[in-house]
Formats: structure tokens, C-alpha cells, sequence
């Protein structure tokens, strides 16, 4: 594996931190993170796939070692977050390229997809859902924050936010939580415990419905511009369920689906077989 490198770019000031391995000359790979983690979810998946790939994972705004402004500052919206994952692609000569998306990843992934069709060359979707059938009943709590915004509703939602419940989407729905590591997740508790962090995931989880709202556009990108399409799903995750993976085949047929026997975090003990079908995949 070439060299894993870590940078930061300066996006109109904003700065957003990085990982970077493989070939400029090889065709370009975005890894895109989620909730409640960053860039260090793919540390697995880098030594299997930079040989082949110019692999680039940033940090998204307010997560990991990317800036995380004061609410003032920065409004946390999923368009807001995209915007600056945009300018990054164009900052670090990121001009086509195939994006792997989960999670939160998916949402920032599938808006940049819809302003510069053109640039993306493929689409892994590691559990990141663009269907509401995709969704579980693990979001009731927040559609009711969605519905109502009130303090209350607000509160309870940071249950979500305690290192006990990392742990659980970490482990929930493998079949061997001995096997998951805890480094992802207490760095992922260690950025969760700066001052302000949770409020700015309590706004994000409240701007979610925007991304819900975008899901007929997501949709329509698909159907109208068939780009190649990998769903790895783990099976088990207790977010985002089998029939949203099943549902990208409605509108891109040719879209391929791989469910693994395990939860939300599937790099964490899928990432080899993971690995294996996005090389299969990419390489035809």
C-alpha cells in the first residue's frame, strides 16, 4: 500500500482534516463517514483498496479533526455539509470520482451527485439509505423531534449521543461482539465529548428530515442517470434495513446488492469481503 497520509485542506477557510492514500494517477475513490464517527471508520478498508484507488476520506464539518465552528458560526444542515465537502472535492482536484457513502455520508454523497452529475463514476452505499422503507422503527424518537422541535423532544434524543449507546451501534447485530474493536468507537466518544459537540448532533439529527425530503430527488438521479451502483449491507443494522438496500434495484436496475451478517458499522467486521466486491465491482 502507498503511504496513508494525513492532511488538511483549507476550504475557503473552512478547515476540513483528511486521510489520503494510493496514486494521484488512479482512478479517485471519496470515502464518505457517518454518525457518530469519522474518517478513522475506514482504516480497514485503506490497505485493501489503495493499490488500485486514489482513496481520499475527509472529515465532515464538525466531526473528527475537521473544524467544528460554533453554532453561530455554522449552521449544521446536511446542505450546509455538503456545500463544504463540494468545494473540498474542488479544492484537492477531485474531478471524477466514485463516491462510497454511509450513513450521514449518503445524504452529503447523494447532493453532490445531484449538482455535478457528471463527476461521479460509481456509487458504493454502505447502509446508507435514500428510501423510507429503508427506515427503522429506531427512528421514532426523532420523527417526533422532526414533528415537534420542542425541548422536550429535543432532550430525549440525547440518549443517542452516550458512549453506551456507540458502543451498541458498534456491536448491535454482529454475531461476535468480541470481535468489533473499541478504537472506533471511544474516538468516536472522544469527539462526541467536546464542548458543543452535542448540540450539534442533536441540530443534525433535527435536519435529517431534509434529506427524507430530497429522497424522490436521490431517486430520480438514479433512475435518470443509471450510474453503477453497489449497495454492501449489513443486514442486521437496527437503522437502516434490507428493503432500503433492495429498493436502489427499483430505480437502477442494473444496481448490485450484497447483504453481510452484521450490523451499522459492517468495515468493522466485513471490511475484507467488503473490500473484495467493491474491487470486483470497480474493475468492470
Amino acid at each position: 500500500m502507498s503511504q496513508l497520509k494525513y492532511r488538511t485542506a483549507d476550504v475557503d477557510g473552512f478547515k476540513v482534516f483528511y486521510r489520503e492514500a494510493g496514486s494521484p494517477g488512479a482512478p479517485k475513490l471519496l470515502l464518505l463517514h457517518g454518525f457518530p464517527s469519522a474518517g478513522h471508520m475506514f482504516r480497514d478498508l485503506f490497505p485493501l483498496l489503495a493499490d488500485k484507488f486514489h482513496i481520499v476520506a475527509p472529515d465532515l464539518p464538525g466531526f473528527g479533526q475537521s473544524d467544528m465552528p460554533a453554532r453561530d458560526k455554522f449552521a449544521y444542515t446536511f446542505d450546509n455539509i455538503a456545500s463544504v465537502i463540494d468545494r473540498f472535492t474542488e479544492v484537492i482536484g477531485f474531478d471524477r470520482y466514485a463516491v462510497y457513502v454511509f450513513d450521514y455520508g449518503a445524504p452529503t454523497g447523494f447532493r453532490l451527485a445531484l449538482k455535478h452529475p457528471e463527476r461521479i463514476t460509481a456509487i458504493i452505499s454502505q447502509n446508507g439509505n435514500a428510501y423510507e422503507e429503508g427506515l427503522s422503527d429506531g427512528w421514532t424518537p426523532i420523527k417526533a423531534y422532526w414533528q415537534d422541535p420542542s425541548p422536550a423532544n429535543r432532550d430525549a434524543l440525547r440518549a443517542f449521543l452516550t458512549p453506551d449507546t456507540t458502543r451498541w451501534q458498534y456491536t448491535h447485530g454482529t454475531t461476535n461482539a468480541e470481535a468489533v474493536s473499541p478504537d472506533g468507537q471511544n474516538l468516536d466518544n472522544y469527539y462526541m465529548a467536546r464542548p458543543g459537540a452535542h448540540d450539534v448532533q442533536l441540530d443534525l439529527f433535527g435536519d435529517y428530515k431534509s434529506n427524507v425530503a430530497l429522497y424522490p430527488a436521490f431517486q430520480n438521479y438514479f433512475r435518470a442517470h443509471q450510474p453503477p451502483f453497489l449497495a454492501v449491507w449489513g443486514k442486521n443494522d437496527p437503522f437502516f434495513l434490507p428493503p432500503g438496500a433492495e429498493a436502489f434495484k427499483r430505480d437502477n436496475p442494473r444496481a448490485v446488492v450484497r447483504f453481510f451478517d452484521t450490523g451499522h458499522f459492517a468495515l468493522e467486521t466485513h471490511a475484507a469481503e467488503i473490500a473484495q466486491a467493491i474491487r470486483e465491482f470497480l474493475s468492470r
